[in-house]
C-alpha cells in the first residue's frame, strides 16, 4: 500500500488527512501533526522549515509522498525540500485563483508570515482585482482548541469592511485551519459567497504524482 505523510501543526492537517483517507482509500495516510510547535510553524519560513525537517526525518526517503498541509511551508520551503531530498516526493498547498471566480471583490484569510512572503505578494499582484487581506493568527489556536466562536468570526470580518466600499463575494483561505470554519464563514458573509481552499487541487495533484486513476485512486 502506498504511504502518504501529512505534515501540519493543527486541525487543518487533521481535516485534510480525513479527506484524503475518504477520497483515496487505497493509500495509508500517516499523520505527523506537530501540535507543540504551532507557533514556530506560523512564525517565519526559517523556523517552520526547521520544525518540519526535524519532524519528518524518520520518513524522508521511506514513504511515497509527503504533503505539507501548511501554506507557509508550501510557499517558501517546498523547493528546498525537493532539492535536498531528491529521492522523496513532496507536495504542498498553493495559493491559486480558482477558474470559477468572476473577478468580484476578493477576501483572503491567511497568517502574517504567509502575507509577508514574496510568493504571496506576487499572487495578489496577478489577481488584478480589489483584494483585502486579513491576517488572523490568533484564530489558529482557537480553532485547534475548539474555542473560536461564530460571533468573533462575524464581528472580526464585518468590522474590517466598515467605512469601505469593499463587498467580498469570493474568499480564498490561505491557512488550512480556516477550512474547518467554512460553514461559519458562509453564514457570516452570506450564502452566495464562494469560498476556496486548495484541498481538492492537492488531492488531484496527489493522483497525478502517484499515478493513481479514478475516484478511489486505483493504480
Amino acid at each position: 500500500m502506498l504511504k502518504i505523510v501529512i505534515f501540519d501543526s493543527g486541525y487543518g492537517g487533521e481535516s485534510f488527512a480525513d479527506c484524503l483517507e475518504e477520497k483515496l482509500p487505497v493509500v495509508e495516510v500517516i499523520r505527523v501533526i506537530d501540535w507543540r510547535n504551532t507557533d514556530k510553524l506560523l512564525a517565519n519560513p526559517k523556523s517552520a522549515r526547521k520544525v518540519a525537517e526535524d519532524a519528518l526525518r524518520p520518513y524522508l526517503g521511506k514513504v511515497d509522498l509527503i504533503i505539507f498541509a501548511n501554506y507557509l511551508l508550501s510557499l517558501t520551503s517546498l523547493k528546498y525540500f525537493q532539492r535536498k531530498y531528491k529521492n522523496q516526493k513532496f507536495l504542498g498547498f498553493n495559493l491559486e485563483e480558482p477558474s470559477t471566480f468572476i473577478k468580484y471583490d476578493t477576501l483572503i484569510l491567511t497568517t502574517k508570515a504567509v502575507a509577508k512572503t514574496i510568493n504571496y505578494h506576487n499572487f495578489v499582484f496577478r489577481m488584478k482585482r480589489k483584494i483585502k487581506t486579513l491576517t488572523l493568527d490568533d484564530w489558529v489556536p482557537k480553532i485547534d482548541d475548539g474555542e473560536l466562536k461564530f460571533d468573533e468570526i462575524r464581528e472580526t470580518i464585518l468590522r474590517s469592511f466598515v467605512g469601505t466600499d469593499f463587498y467580498p463575494k469570493e474568499v480564498i483561505l490561505g491557512c488550512t485551519q480556516f477550512s474547518d470554519i467554512k460553514n461559519e464563514l458562509h453564514k457570516a458573509l452570506g450564502g452566495n459567497v464562494r469560498i476556496y481552499d486548495d484541498t481538492a487541487d492537492v488531492i488531484r495533484r496527489t493522483h497525478k504524482i502517484l499515478n493513481l486513476r479514478g475516484g478511489a485512486g486505483k493504480r
